[in-house]
This record gives C-alpha cells, structure tokens and sequence, in this order.
C-alpha cells in the first residue's frame, strides 16, 4: 500500500520580541533617511571659496567683453 497521507505543516513560530526590535529599527532608519532627504532638498547651498567667502553662482559682466560670462 502507498502513503497517500497529506503532511501537516510545521507549527508558525510565536515572533520573539527580537524580532519586533529588529523591525523597529529598519523602520527607524528608513524614517530618518526620508527626513533627511527631504531636509536636504529644501536648502539653498551656499558654496563658499577657500578663504570662507561666498562665491556668487550668478554670472556677472566682464567690462571689457560688453557681454555676460559665467564666473569659473
């Protein structure tokens, strides 16, 4: 004769409060990479040369050239 007898399925785990931390923390980490993001794409930069000036992003007209150049 064949066993036809289905298997049962082993018993689900009860979650170990190791495992809700562990989610805690992935959740954790994902919010302050969206605040983070999101903080960082509201502010202006200001770009500042090696004495701590800021240097303007604008062009500016040289007198000589009668025209606008873009400040290198």
């Amino acid at each position: 004769m064949s066993d036809t007898s289905i298997p049962v399925a082993p018993a689900r785990k009860q979650s170990t409060p190791l495992s809700y931390l562990l989610i805690f923390v992935f959740a954790l980490f994902i919010g302050i990479l969206v605040v983070v993001y999101i903080i960082t794409r509201r502010t202006k930069p200001i770009q500042l040369d090696e004495h701590g000036k800021q240097v303007s992003s604008q062009p500016f007209a040289h007198p000589d050239s009668g025209g606008c150049i873009e400040k290198i």
